[in-house]
C-alpha cells in the first residue's frame, strides 16, 4: 500500500484494497487483474483460509462472468449442470417443473457446486494470476477514515501466533467485499445496527449418498411454514460413485440468541431438526435419508440487510453481501457477488478517475439489486409453493386448477428478470467485457 498525500491525482495504475476473501472479494481481484490492475491486494480476517461451507446454485449469469475470467473448465471440474427444478407441495404433489441452464435455452449452465470447490478454485487463480503475496490472512479492516477528496484511510489489524498489531494505509480505492456484517460498511454507515431476522431458522448441510437415492435434479419442497431444497453437487464417477448432496431447511423459531446473526457456520446436531422432516419424500428422494448421511449440520437465523441508498463514498464502495445481503431464496447470493466484482473492473477500466467509476457501478448495481432484495423478502419464485399451500392446504390432483400455468409462468419470469438470468438476457453476452487497460511497466514510478 502507498502511502501518497491526501488528494493526490489517481494513480495510472490505482492501488485497490478489496477487504474480504470471500466469493465476491476474490472474483473482484480476478476481475481487476483481467482488466490490467497490477496492483491489488486482497485481505481477509480468517487466520487461515478454510474451504468450507455447503452447497450453492450458480445461475447462468454468473457462470458466464466466470468463463470471461477463464475459471469455467476448472470450475466443472467438481460441479454439476443443474439440469431441472421442481417445486412440490408439502404432500408431496409436484407444483412446477422448470428446465435450467442449458436444457432452458442458456448459453451457459447453471451450476451446483460446494462452497468450498468455488473458493479453492478462486483462491487458487488469486495467487498464480497476481502472486501470492496479493492474498493476505489474518488481516482485518478496524475502521475506514474519509480524507480530503474521497480517499480512504483504512486501519487495519494484524493477527498471527504473535499477538495484533495496528497499521493504517491509504490505497486509491477500498472495496469492501467483507459479508453480511461487513466492517466497511459499518464504516460507512455507522447507525444501521445488526441485521434483521425474520423469524425462521435455517438448517444446512452436505452429505454423501449413493447416486441411485439423490435424483438427478433439485427440488424446493413444503409449505408457508417449513422447507427443504435438496440437490446434487457432484457427479457420480469410478473414482468417486458416491455424490455430494447439499441440503437447506426452514423453519420458524420463537427466538434467537442476537450474537448469532449473520453466522453461517454454527455447528448443530441433526437430531435437532431431524424429527420434523419425517416422512417428507418428494420424487423418489427421501429427506430424513439425505440428513441422517450428512456430514455435519449448521444453523443460522434468516437474516438479510436493508436496502441502501448508496454504496459509495468517494473511493470507497460495497459489493456482494456488504453491499446488498439477501435472504437465501432464487440462488441469488453468489451470483449476484460474482456479477458486482466483474461490474465494477468494468467500471474502473473504463473511468479514468476512480470516484467517477465507482458512483457508475453502484448506478448500474444497485438499483437491480435493491429489487432483488424486496424479491427475495417476498420469496421470490419459492412463492408458488405457499400459493400452493393457500389454496390447496390438504393437497391436489390437478396443479393447473390451483395455479394455473400462466401464473406459474409468470413468477418464474419476472425473477429471472430481476436477476438478469432469463436467458434473452444472459445471452447477449456479457456487458463487463472492457477493453484491458496497458499495466504499468515494472518499476515505473509510483
Amino acid at each position: 500500500m502507498t502511502q501518497d498525500t491526501p488528494g493526490a491525482a489517481a494513480h495510472t495504475d490505482p492501488d485497490i484494497l478489496v477487504a474480504g476473501g470471500g466469493i465476491a472479494g476474490l472474483t473482484a481481484a480476478l476481475a481487476l487483474h483481467t482488466a490490467g490492475f497490477g496492483r491489488v491486494t486482497v485481505v481477509e480476517a480468517a487466520r487461515e483460509l478454510h474451504h468450507v461451507g455447503a452447497g450453492l446454485n450458480l445461475m447462468p449469469n454468473a457462470v458466464r462472468e466466470l468463463d470471461a475470467l477463464g475459471l469455467l473448465d476448472r470450475l466443472e471440474t467438481d460441479a454439476v449442470r443443474t439440469r431441472e427444478l421442481r417445486y412440490y407441495h408439502r404432500s408431496g404433489a409436484l407444483i412446477a417443473r422448470e428446465e435450467r441452464g442449458l436444457r432452458a435455452g442458456h448459453r451457459w449452465p447453471q451450476l451446483s457446486v460446494h462452497r468450498g470447490h468455488l473458493q479453492r478454485v478462486l483462491t487458487d487463480a488469486v495467487r498464480e494470476r497476481l502472486g501470492p503475496g496479493a492474498l493476505v490472512a489474518g488481516v482485518r479492516v478496524a475502521a475506514v477514515d474519509q480524507l480530503p477528496g474521497g480517499r480512504p484511510r483504512v486501519h487495519l489489524e494484524h493477527r498471527d501466533a504473535t499477538g495484533r498489531s495496528l497499521a493504517a494505509v491509504e490505497p486509491d480505492v477500498l472495496v469492501g467485499a467483507d459479508g453480511i456484517r461487513s466492517a466497511v460498511r459499518a464504516a460507512l454507515h455507522p447507525d444501521e445496527g445488526e441485521p434483521p431476522w425474520n423469524g425462521m431458522l435455517v438448517w444446512r448441510g452436505v452429505s454423501r449418498m449413493d447416486a441411485r437415492r439423490t435424483g438427478s435434479f433439485m427440488f424446493i419442497a413444503g409449505d408457508d411454514r417449513q422447507k427443504a431444497v435438496v440437490y446434487p453437487m457432484t457427479e457420480p464417477s469410478l473414482r468417486r460413485p458416491e455424490v455430494l448432496v447439499n441440503w437447506a431447511l426452514a423453519m420458524p423459531a420463537d427466538a434467537v440468541d442476537e450474537r448469532f446473526l449473520g453466522d453461517w457456520n454454527r455447528p448443530v446436531p441433526v437430531s435437532r431438526f431431524l424429527p420434523h422432516y419425517e416422512g417428507w419424500e418428494f420424487g423418489g428422494v427421501s429427506v430424513p435419508e439425505v440428513l441422517r448421511a450428512a456430514d455435519g449440520a449448521y444453523e443460522y437465523p434468516m437474516v438479510d440487510r436493508e436496502p441502501l441508498t448508496c454504496w459509495t463514498h468517494g473511493r470507497t464502495t460495497l459489493i456482494g453481501d456488504a453491499a446488498h445481503a439477501m435472504y437465501p431464496i432464487g440462488s441469488n447470493g453468489a451470483t449476484q457477488s460474482i456479477v458486482d466484482a466483474r461490474a465494477l473492473a468494468y467500471a474502473l477500466a473504463v473511468h479514468p478517475d476512480p470516484a467517477d467509476a465507482l458512483l457508475a457501478y453502484e448506478s448500474g448495481r444497485r438499483p437491480a439489486m435493491t429489487e432483488l432484495q424486496h424479491a427475495n423478502r417476498r420469496l421470490g419464485p419459492e412463492v408458488v409453493i405457499n400459493l400452493a399451500h393457500e389454496r390447496a392446504p390438504g393437497g391436489f390432483t390437478d396443479i393447473d386448477r390451483v395455479i394455473p400455468p400462466d401464473e406459474r409462468r409468470a413468477i418464474a419470469a419476472r425473477y429471472a428478470t430481476a436477476g438478469a438470468f432469463d436467458a434473452e438476457t444472459v445471452n447477449q453476452g456479457s456487458p463487463y467485457d472492457a477493453p484491458v487497460r496497458a499495466p504499468r511497466p515494472a518499476g515505473a514510478a509510483r
